[in-house]
C-alpha cells in the first residue's frame, strides 16, 4: 500500500487519451453498451487488470435512479451531468422504440449543450432516434441497423440515413446499427485516440477476429442471393429500402462511390444483370412475396413495388414468373387451404 502511494506521488498516473460519457436510455440495449465499454476497458490497459490507464467513461444522468435495459438488467449513473467539454465524446444508448419518452428533458437539454460546446455525439444502436429528435443530426448522415430504417424515414424525413453501413463516424457525430458494430465504433475511436496496439488488445481479448470499418456492410442478406462483393451487397440493400421507387441507378452508385458506368460494369461482373434488371427483379420478388402472404388488391401491392399501373405490373411479373399476379395469389391460397382439407378428410 505505501509503495503503491509512493509511486504514484514520483510518478503521475497518465491521464487518458480517451474520455467516453455515457447516456442510457431507458429500455437501453444492453448489448450495445456493454460491447462499446467494454471495448474502451480492454484497451485502457495490459493483462486485463480493468484499470482506466488509456480510457475513462462515466455513466451521466439527471439523477442516480437505477436505469433499466431492455433485457431487465439495471445500471446506475456514476456521474451527474457535468461539463460535457470533460469527454471527448456522448455516446448516446438506444433501446426499444415503443418507449415514448426514452430520456427526460434534463437529458435532451444536456445533449443540446454538448452540441453547442462542439463536443462530438454518438447514437448507438436506436440512441441515433434520440439525437435525430432532439433535432441534433439534421445535418449529418444517420447509420442505422435495416431493421429501423423504415421507422426513421417516417419519423424523420428530412434525415439523411442509410441502412447498410455497420456505423459511420463523422468530425462531430457517428451512429452504429447495434449489436456487435458497437464495439467496431469503439475500436475506430480507440484507434483514432490512443494507438492500434490498444484496439488490437481489445479485439482479441473480446474474441472479434477484426475490427471492421465503416464501409462494411450490416450482416444481412437483401431478398436476392448473395454477391461476394460489398459494393454489389450494398447497392442491393440500398434498393431493398427503395423498392416503391425514389432513387436513381446514378444515386445508387453514388452511395457506394462509383460511377454509373462503374456500377453498371460491376453488376454485369459480379451478378451477370445490370443494376436496373436487379432492382425490377428485386420489385418483383417483394410483390410476390405480398401476393402470396395479404389480401391486399392487385394495385396497392403494384405501387408498393413502384409500378403505376396494374397492366404494366401484370405484364414484368408473367414474364418473370409465367404466372400472373392473381394466379399466384391463388395457388398459394390452395397450398394454404390444403392442410385443412386433409384434417377434415381424417
Amino acid at each position: 500500500m505505501g509503495h503503491s502511494a509512493q509511486s504514484s506521488a514520483s510518478e503521475p498516473a497518465p491521464q487518458a487519451q480517451l474520455k467516453i460519457g455515457f447516456v442510457l436510455a431507458r429500455s437501453f440495449t444492453l448489448s450495445a453498451f456493454a460491447l462499446f465499454v467494454d471495448t474502451l476497458r480492454l484497451a485502457s490497459d495490459q493483462l486485463d487488470r480493468s484499470g482506466r490507464v488509456l480510457a475513462d467513461w462515466q455513466v451521466l444522468g439527471s439523477t442516480r435512479l437505477l436505469i433499466t435495459s431492455s433485457c431487465g438488467v439495471q445500471v446506475a449513473p456514476t456521474s451527474d451531468f457535468i461539463d460535457p467539454c470533460q469527454f471527448d465524446y456522448i455516446a448516446v444508448v438506444g433501446g426499444l422504440l415503443t418507449v415514448e419518452q426514452p430520456v427526460d428533458h434534463e437529458t435532451v437539454r444536456f445533449l443540446k449543450r454538448a452540441a453547442s460546446k462542439g463536443v462530438p455525439l454518438l447514437g448507438l444502436c436506436t440512441g441515433s432516434f434520440i439525437l435525430a429528435e432532439a433535432g441534433l443530426m439534421k445535418e449529418h448522415e444517420t447509420c442505422v441497423s435495416w431493421l429501423h430504417y423504415h421507422q426513421f424515414r417516417e419519423r424523420f424525413p428530412d434525415h439523411a440515413v442509410r441502412p447498410d453501413r455497420l456505423f459511420n463516424l463523422e468530425r462531430k457525430r457517428g451512429s452504429c446499427a447495434g449489436g456487435s458494430s458497437a464495439a467496431d465504433l469503439a475500436a475506430a475511436l480507440v484507434r483514432r485516440h490512443i494507438s492500434r496496439d490498444a484496439e488490437r488488445n481489445a479485439l482479441e481479448v473480446l474474441q472479434i477476429e477484426k475490427a471492421r470499418s465503416q464501409f462494411d456492410i450490416q450482416t444481412r442478406q437483401p431478398l436476392c442471393e448473395y454477391f461476394n462483393d460489398s459494393r454489389v451487397m450494398s447497392a442491393l440493400i440500398t434498393m431493398e429500402q427503395h423498392l416503391e421507387g425514389g432513387i436513381t441507378i446514378e444515386q445508387l452508385a453514388a452511395s457506394v462511390r462509383l460511377s454509373r458506368r462503374q456500377l453498371e460494369r460491376l453488376f454485369t461482373e459480379k451478378t451477370r444483370m445490370s443494376p436496373a434488371l436487379a432492382f425490377r427483379r428485386l420489385r418483383l420478388d417483394r410483390a410476390k412475396q405480398i401476393l402470396q402472404t395479404s389480401k391486399k388488391p392487385i394495385i396497392e401491392v403494384a405501387l408498393d413495388v413502384g409500378f403505376v399501373n396494374t397492366s404494366h405490373f401484370t405484364k414484368e411479373f408473367r414474364r418473370t414468373y409465367g404466372q400472373t399476379p392473381a394466379e399466384i395469389r391463388d395457388s398459394a391460397a390452395r397450398i394454404r387451404e390444403a392442410p385443412r382439407d386433409t384434417a377434415r378428410q381424417r
